[in-house]
């Protein structure tokens, strides 16, 4: 399993390495620096360090990164590859297509949410639509996360659509996202630490402090919403974290709005809210989502893809990208109706079967499986 930084790796992956060991495959990762990472040492059987960057049309990644690659495949002679995210997919592609052609080894990617996408930018969308056709024919199976993106491989032609795989994320943990499984006290807990009482409504969200998570765009909301008994939590770090600090602090709001770093205790978070904010631009298939819902917290979510896959059954309210005031409008109904909100959660939870870990295990154990068969 290949991803540009062992992060990736650690967050999506992990259940899926667990569970193939367990069944007497030899399960090895690489990603740039993966040694220095313990729990991946420790979840995989070998881990291989790669040198290339995060950019992807940075000149070095193609230089000494893939003849690592084939050494490892040399010393290993691995049957399948599984790659993800932009660069290592590509550079890894690139590497082992003379491998394929010679039946030595196949390839598959999974996309977390391809670069291009609608309402992207076109000369970005252009550039990374263009290194996914250069890199299709290296590839023997394409998995995509949502519905947009497994349109978008068939329209492009960027393989066979036969060979092209509907699989919703990498598997959500249902027991430790289970409303059941948190008390009343740690509820409470959470609340106190945060100074509310029973009259603060509180919403949340949960995401890196990025310029495409658009955290701006919630505060902005929250400010228009104008009730100063109500309450917002963002938990995460990031680049514009103290950005945002000081947005709140212009928009007259920094006395409601807690600002939390990371947290080990989002489930405990989302029990204590109301409703769950993702303001993003560009998305796979969200984990904060899926999370939310699981606890039977409705989300309010911008209309793009994998959001829009997750909560277009009823599960929250969608707004446009980039509108203020229909994530203030969303939040003023989730306040006002009370009792449909707490509905909408649960119908979430019910939605979520098909995107829990051992559904997506047997879907990609099967794909895997198919995959090997073309080798014999």
């Amino acid at each position: 399993m290949v991803t540009t930084i062992p992060d990736t790796l650690r967050a999506f992956f992990l259940p899926l390495v667990s569970h193939l060991r367990e069944r007497g495959w030899q399960v090895d990762g690489m990603a740039k620096g993966i040694s220095s990472n313990l729990e991946c040492v420790q979840a995989f059987d070998r881990v291989w360090d790669v040198e290339w960057s995060r950019n992807p049309l940075d000149p070095k990644n193609l230089i000494a990164a893939p003849a690592q690659i084939r050494h490892a495949l040399s010393q290993e002679q691995y049957d399948l590859v599984n790659v993800s995210t932009p660069v290592a997919a590509f550079v890894t592609r690139y590497a082992l297509n003379n491998l394929r052609k010679q039946e030595k080894v196949k390839v598959i990617y999974t996309a977390q949410g391809f670069h291009f996408y609608k309402g992207g930018s076109l000369y970005k969308n252009a550039i990374f639509l263009g290194l996914e056709k250069i890199a299709g024919p290296w590839t023997d199976y394409l998995v995509v996360v949502n519905r947009e993106d497994e349109s978008a491989a068939k329209r492009y032609g960027l393989i066979s659509p036969e060979r092209v795989r509907y699989i919703p994320g990498t598997g959500l943990n249902l027991d430790r996202f289970n409303p059941s499984a948190i008390s009343e006290a740690e509820i409470v807990g959470v609340r106190q630490e945060l100074g509310l009482g029973s009259e603060n409504p509180l919403f949340l969200s949960v995401a890196e402090f990025i310029p495409r998570k658009r955290p701006g765009d919630i505060l902005k909301a929250f400010a228009k919403l104008g009730r100063p008994q109500v309450h917002l939590a963002l938990a995460g770090n990031g680049l514009i974290f103290e950005e945002m600090q000081q947005l709140a602090s212009e928009l007259g709001i920094q006395k409601q709005v807690h600002f939390l770093g990371l947290r080990r205790d989002i489930p405990v978070l989302m029990c204590a809210s109301v409703a769950t904010l993702i303001a993003s631009s560009q998305e796979g298939l969200p984990n904060c989502v899926m999370e939310s819902l699981c606890m039977e917290i409705p989300v309010i979510g911008t209309d793009i893809r994998g959001t829009r896959d997750l909560l277009e059954n009823g599960n929250g309210l969608l707004v446009k990208l980039g509108d203020i005031n229909g994530i203030a409008s969303a939040m003023t109904w989730i306040l006002d109706h009370p009792d449909e909100a707490k509905q909408m959660g649960k119908r979430g939870r019910e939605n979520m079967i098909n995107y829990d870990v051992p559904h997506i295990l047997k879907l990609y154990e099967a794909l895997y499986a198919e995959t090997a068969l073309l080798l014999i």
